[in-house]
């Protein structure tokens, strides 16, 4: 069980870096809207580290939030990438 905890860890990291890398290369953002996601990602890794530290309240309350919130402006911005584009149908073609 804990293997499997493991592995849906590591895959939801990787799965955040992944879609924050690929937000950094969107030219047509503002810089500070482009590295925003991967910012978070790293904040949200700082604050984990923590537990190393021995302060595993700080990592308890902030570390996860963080993630969420770097996710979530990682696929925003994707998206509305994607329907710049008109790669969802939604957009100009």
């Amino acid at each position: 069980m804990l293997l499997v905890i493991a592995l849906i860890g590591i895959s939801l990291l990787g799965f955040t870096l992944w879609y924050s890398l690929r937000v950094t290369k969107l030219r047509e953002l503002p810089t500070w809207r482009r590295f925003l996601p991967l910012g978070l990602l790293l904040l949200s890794t700082a604050a984990s580290l923590l537990r190393a530290a021995d302060i595993p309240q700080v990592a308890n309350a902030v570390a996860f939030p963080l993630l969420l919130a770097a996710i979530a402006v990682s696929v925003t911005e994707i998206r509305a990438e994607g329907k710049r584009r008109g790669v969802f149908g939604l957009g100009k073609k």
